[in-house]
């Protein structure tokens, strides 16, 4: 690990009303991408309140020797950012690391292949500034940069599954405020530094590693803090543009991505001490399976009644998560579950120890639309 050089922080400064500007750490986490890492740097760079006003933390999460060496470069290249490398995968991980070794009394969360908007440090601060008190998180608006034009079959209403997030205005989440499916995303996420390291941090249970695709470790912290009395604050001022991978716009990663965020979502609820929710759901998408279940003789590369496979892969992962592990007994239903969920060669999602980490020790939540 390279140990982080000495910071100029700015004098505090006092905001709306006389109130302090909150110091800003941003952290990037990456893996095996530097060419989005420079673009995203650059975009750092070219904030409207310089970079002598905040600091930068980019983690180097298992990425390859040629990589890190990539790293150091660009990073030796910007006297406020400093490289850390962790051999632990998981975006939670590196994210967790990132607010370990923060200096701001919020931590700025942004993708690698995010840039951030000019005044986005600047927003940030002007936004916590005029809430009292400060919140735990705050979201705002990511934008599409297309790396491939949306193919014109692609589901209007699944957008936000490639980490868009269009609506403007501003409000607390979970409220009439916002639109009912608004959640924060970890690509365009400020937390304040202090309650996320309480509660113990992401949750490194979820995400993309070791073969699975589970997701919303950072809804699960935005419900988690805003269930302990944070606000947790939508506003649409604060600006990232996310470039959108053309090789993400075919039916099979939609199929897939939908398949993992049905698994996530019991996963999550189960951690935010819910699990009486999943089972209540359990039956509705047991039906939709079955309804649908004909549409996935269909090649996945097909485009062909996707309104009804992209159900059917989000009530698979649902189920599957659901049942993996429960169904212990040798009883017939238990026998004709374990079948069920076998039946068509989808891979069966282990058991994860999530009860163990309840919403005291660490994360938490998150609904479906993810």
């Amino acid at each position: 690990m390279i140990q982080p050089r000495d910071l100029t922080v700015a004098e505090e400064r006092p905001g709306p009303r006389g109130r302090r500007v909150p110091k800003v750490t941003v952290c990037l986490a990456t893996h095996d991408r530097p060419h989005y890492v420079r673009s995203c740097l650059d975009s750092l760079r070219a904030q409207t309140v310089g970079i002598e006003t905040f600091d930068i933390i980019v983690v180097d999460s298992c990425g390859q020797p040629e990589t890190h060496d990539l790293l150091r470069a660009m990073v030796a290249e910007m006297p406020n950012a400093r490289l850390m490398r962790l051999d632990q995968p998981g975006a939670s991980a590196a994210r967790n690391l990132g607010a370990e070794h923060a200096t701001g009394d919020f931590v700025a969360y942004i993708d690698d292949d995010a840039m951030a908007m000019p005044d986005w440090v600047e927003q940030i601060q002007a936004v916590i500034a005029e809430l009292d008190p400060w919140p735990g998180v705050l979201g705002g608006r990511v934008l599409p940069l297309w790396e491939a034009p949306l193919p014109e079959w692609w589901p209007a209403s699944l957008r936000g599954v490639l980490s868009i997030i269009e609506w403007e205005g501003r409000g607390e989440y979970r409220t009439p405020a916002v639109p009912a499916k608004l959640e924060p995303y970890g690509v365009n996420m400020i937390v304040q530094r202090k309650p996320l390291l309480d509660m113990g941090g992401f949750a490194d249970g979820l995400g993309r590693v070791r073969g699975l695709l589970l997701s919303d470790e950072d809804v699960q912290v935005g419900w988690a803090l805003q269930d302990r009395g944070y606000s947790a604050w939508y506003d649409s001022r604060v600006v990232v543009m996310h470039q959108i991978q053309g090789r993400r716009l075919n039916p099979d990663w939609l199929l897939n991505r939908l398949y993992w965020q049905g698994a996530s979502t019991v996963a999550t609820r189960r951690m935010m001490g819910s699990p009486e929710s999943v089972w209540r759901e359990l039956p509705r998408r047991l039906v939709v399976e079955a309804l649908t279940a004909v549409t996935g003789l269909l090649p996945r590369d097909s485009t062909r009644l996707l309104p009804l496979r992209w159900r059917l892969a989000y009530a698979q992962g649902f189920t599957r998560m659901a049942l993996a592990g429960e169904q212990k007994k040798r009883s017939l239903p238990g026998r004709a579950l374990r079948a069920l969920i076998r039946r068509d060669g989808t891979p069966i999602i282990p058991a994860l120890d999530i009860d163990a980490r309840a919403i005291g020790e660490a994360a938490p939540p998150g609904p479906p639309g993810r």
